[in-house]
């Protein structure tokens, strides 16, 4: 074994180690998580809870004031109401408080989560470059280093919002539950020794390319998980506006998400922000497919699931801005696009035989 080939297979373990090591940061930071919201339950949820689901009148009338000094003087003017849902027949509901719930105990959870999650981030993005040093190139040949930089790329935009004071930190959650299990099918399922690429992956364009479809499944990842807990917090806010009672379990929980409209909105701009990105990664594709088979566009398995893909998320956002679709059957437009781009990645590379055959599995 030559100098070079030893120092490649040991970046290669190190690359391993550093893998599973991030796995056992993010679980550490699932338990931090799950404490938040058990202890952060314990507070003030429960005054919350009554003043999110009373009378709009009740919260008009309870909110608190704000003085506002104008030419020497003071006025005291009502803290006007902020509406999040507003559709017809509906109640109008404010943002919960999150998963710490205003409690001292279950904010110092939270950032104990976000700090751990953090570290986490930063191993598993050593282990994506190290992985990249110990075949000297970018690592994006086969679905276990696709899978590997995708959860790394997922986390860091996670990072990226709670670094911009937007209010995703219930996103975390959920997040970190998927990445645990997107690494562990990772490890165990796709794994593939470090190898050369096939003579057809050799281009830059594989940096445009790759790396655009990782990046944009990542932020459809995100925008998919908004749309599930709008789902979920919708049928609750609907069950109380019909004069149901949700059980304690879900009132805890349901309360401190954002309101069903601002998931809704949330989910929307991620999704329309990415969209022309996604546009730009099939045209660099066919690009990329004219320079290396002679033809842009041949209806390869992957090529035609990266269409329909684009075809789904353009369906919803044209029903969003045209048709006025809002809610609940736009999530659903959503959530089927979401899952084409799921199918591209796991069924088209696993199942479908092609000219994007680079599973490794």
């Amino acid at each position: 074994m030559t100098l070079a080939a030893a120092v490649n297979e040991n970046l290669a373990h190190t690359s391993n180690v550093l893998i599973y090591s991030s796995m056992a940061v993010y679980l550490l930071a699932f338990f931090a998580n799950m404490a938040e919201w058990i202890f952060g339950s314990r507070s003030k949820v429960g005054r919350t809870a009554a003043a999110l689901t009373g009378k709009a009148e009740e919260k008009t009338a309870a909110a608190p004031a704000v003085t506002v000094n104008k030419k020497g003087g003071a006025a005291v003017l009502d803290r006007p109401q902020v509406v999040t849902r507003a559709a017809a027949g509906a109640r109008d509901v404010p943002d919960g408080p999150g998963a710490a719930a205003g409690d001292v105990q279950g904010d110092m959870y939270g950032r104990i989560a976000i700090s751990l999650t953090v570290l986490a981030f930063l191993v598993e993005f050593g282990g994506v470059v190290t992985r990249a040093l110990s075949v000297e190139r970018a690592p994006w040949g086969n679905m276990y280093e696709f899978s590997i930089t995708f959860s790394t790329v997922a986390v860091g935009i996670y990072l990226v919002l709670l670094a911009c004071k937007k209010n995703v930190r219930w996103l975390g959650l959920p997040l970190v539950i998927t990445v645990l299990l997107d690494l562990g099918l990772a490890t165990t399922v796709l794994y593939t020794s470090s190898d050369q690429l096939v003579p057809a992956l050799h281009s830059y364009w594989l940096y445009i390319h790759v790396s655009t479809a990782i990046f944009c499944g990542a932020v459809f990842y995100v925008a998919a998980v908004g749309t599930i807990l709008y789902l979920f917090k919708d049928s609750y806010e609907n069950k109380l506006a019909n004069g149901g009672t949700p059980g304690k379990f879900a009132t805890s929980v349901m309360e401190r998400l954002p309101a069903s409209q601002s998931l809704d909105k949330f989910s929307y701009r991620v999704n329309a922000a990415v969209f022309p990105l996604w546009t730009f990664t099939i045209i660099a594709g066919a690009i990329w497919a004219g320079d290396a088979w002679g033809r842009y566009w041949g209806w390869d398995p992957k090529e035609t699931w990266s269409f329909i893909t684009w075809v789904a998320y353009a369906a919803y956002l044209h029903a969003r801005a045209t048709a006025g679709w809002k809610g609940r059957k736009a999530a659903y437009l959503a959530l089927i696009a979401f899952a084409c781009w799921i199918f591209n990645y796991y069924g088209v590379n696993i199942f479908v035989t092609g000219k994007h055959s680079y599973a490794g599995v």
